[in-house]
């Protein structure tokens, strides 16, 4: 078999790992994918409309989504802080403590165990067909905010001390140096 096509073969056996059919410790794969993401979404992507995006649903459906989870004590809604009309989504304790049993964790486990260096060789490789794909289909994923285009990054100098500032050109605020690592859904990579 052709080694492209058996890795998208292999890719579809591990989706199923992560797609499941009907509810695993009592929440759905859609449930999963929202606290997942909203685990390690940025402060600009932990929005209702941000979610519907990454899960791939309308805003409407992401609202359900929303109730559902804020019912079973996972996620608690907040007004936003700059803007009073937007509501941010953060997990509560429960919402993280049910993370630890989450499905996927089983593929996290076989991945670390990989080893560093094929670990990264493995993420740099399904980051770069994401990237071709979204090339070729002219879309955008979330990713993480280190690696997009809207960050600038300042050395800033005071007292003999040399420090780095980050901010984001997309929403015009700064970032903390944690929050890099984070995901957001208005990425943009860098063009090559």
């Amino acid at each position: 078999m052709n080694p492209a096509r058996e890795s998208i073969e292999l890719l579809g056996q591990i989706a199923r790992i992560v797609w499941f059919e009907g509810a695993k410790h009592g929440l759905r794969d859609r449930e999963w994918m929202a606290l997942r993401f909203l685990s390690r979404a940025n402060r600009f992507s932990r929005t209702p409309s941000a979610l519907a995006s990454y899960v791939g649903t309308t805003r409407g459906t992401a609202s359900v989504l929303v109730d559902e989870l804020e019912r079973l004590g996972y996620l608690e809604r907040k007004r936003s802080v700059e803007d009073k009309r937007s509501v941010m989504l953060n997990l509560t304790q429960k919402g993280k403590k049910v993370l630890v049993r989450d499905p996927v964790n089983v593929l996290v486990d076989a991945i670390a165990a990989l080893g560093d260096e094929e670990n990264i060789r493995l993420r740099d490789a399904l980051r770069h067909v994401l990237d071709q794909s979204d090339v070729a289909e002219q879309k955008q994923h979330a990713d993480v905010c280190k690696r997009c285009i809207f960050l600038r990054e300042d050395r800033v100098s005071a007292e003999g001390k040399t420090s780095t500032e980050f901010t984001c050109r997309m929403f015009r605020a700064a970032i903390a140096e944690d929050e890099i690592e984070l995901l957001c859904t208005s990425f943009e990579h860098h063009r090559q």
